[in-house]
């Protein structure tokens, strides 16, 4: 039983990830033509696109996308529920939805700033993944770094994001079953 929820948790969440990804980068603006960008829009536009048709965007919030994450998280709950035999409550299922939402989205900041990191030691700034990384966190960072002094030539802006981020994460693992 554990390796069938392990298995439905991990392909829900890597599929909420990527749907969460296209929305900050329509967020932040993010360059496209990257190839990563290409990735994200591909694995999600037959679902995004008709969506998009009915459900209008907000001035630069893309409520369609923002919707269909909220039904994957709700589709993992149900399926999770339904296979370990829990309760369906709807108004349950879409606060935990909202709620997993949230936290999909902090454990996605939370390795692309481990990747942003990782690649700032190895690539020198040519890799266009890099760039787009930089693109997605510099809103992140950019007011630590203004809180913080120079630690003579080391950023600690990143370790300092990614403490912040699973302070909220373990805060919200009290709320979410199956954690």
């Amino acid at each position: 039983m554990n390796a069938t929820v392990f298995l439905i948790s991990t392909i829900f969440n890597l599929y909420l990830m990527v749907v969460l990804l296209r929305f900050w980068l329509q967020l932040s603006k993010a360059d496209f033509y990257n190839p990563m960008s290409q990735f994200v829009v591909k694995a999600t536009h037959p679902i995004i696109g008709p969506m998009r048709r009915v459900i209008p965007s907000i001035g630069a919030i893309d409520v369609a996308t923002l919707v269909l994450a909220l039904i994957v998280a709700m589709g993992k709950y149900l399926a999770l529920s339904l296979l370990l035999g829990g309760n369906i409550n709807p108004i349950g299922m879409i606060i935990i939805g909202a709620l997993s939402v949230l936290k999909e989205f902090l454990t996605l900041v939370f390795w692309v700033l481990i990747l942003r990191a990782i690649l700032s030691w190895v690539s020198q700034g040519s890799s266009p993944v890099e760039y787009v990384l930089q693109q997605l966190t510099e809103p992140f960072l950019a007011p630590i770094r203004r809180i913080l002094p120079p630690m003579g030539g080391l950023d600690l802006s990143v370790l300092v994001a990614i403490i912040g981020l699973k302070f909220i994460e373990l805060l919200l693992a009290d709320f979410l079953p199956y954690y």
